[in-house]
């Protein structure tokens, strides 16, 4: 995914929204699927206006910009997500880690096992509280966002749940060789 397209997707689906508000519907719904800063938020809208897929529909006091999709940006986000098939990059550096915990003493590989069932495990829990903090009105972006947090909960389930195993596969493997 591409943060060009993540913006693009939310101005088709909550038109008049200022680089503000785009901020913060990124942070309560598309930061647990793709991290963006300010600068790289406001830096795609100048692109997405100069490429003619979204144009400002009005300007408020102090310079704030609402912006609204062109038919042109219409366009490119259905072809998007219809029209090229996605990405799956796999770079998972706490597996990574997993791969090589043999290069360090059972006691710390099974404490980074604990941590990552922690860490998952308090992810699984943010994501439930999330699902209950928001307004679930019957809006598409509120629809599919839902299907979403769904996929993010059963993601953090299944790494904590895997953590919890791994930590006991390698504890009963300290208890055969002692």
């Amino acid at each position: 995914m591409s943060l060009r397209h993540a913006v693009l997707g939310l101005i088709v689906q909550v038109p008049g929204c200022s680089g503000y508000d785009l901020l913060k519907i990124f942070e309560i719904s598309l930061a647990h699927v793709w991290q963006a800063t300010q600068s790289q938020i406001y830096g795609e809208l100048g692109k997405l206006a100069a490429d003619g897929l979204i144009e400002v529909a009005s300007e408020g006091p102090r310079g704030r910009k609402e912006y609204a999709p062109t038919e042109a940006g219409r366009d490119e986000l259905r072809r998007w997500l219809t029209g090229t098939p996605p990405r799956r990059v796999t770079r998972d550096e706490a597996l990574l880690r997993v791969f090589f915990l043999g290069s360090i003493p059972h006691d710390q590989a099974r404490e980074y096992l604990r941590r990552e069932a922690d860490d998952a495990a308090a992810g699984y829990d943010e994501l439930v509280d999330l699902e209950h903090r928001l307004n679930w009105t019957q809006d598409t972006m509120a629809e599919f966002g839902r299907i979403a947090l769904e996929f993010g909960q059963r993601y953090m389930a299944t790494r904590r749940d895997w953590a919890r195993w791994a930590l006991t596969q390698l504890e009963a493997r300290s208890r055969e060789t002692t």
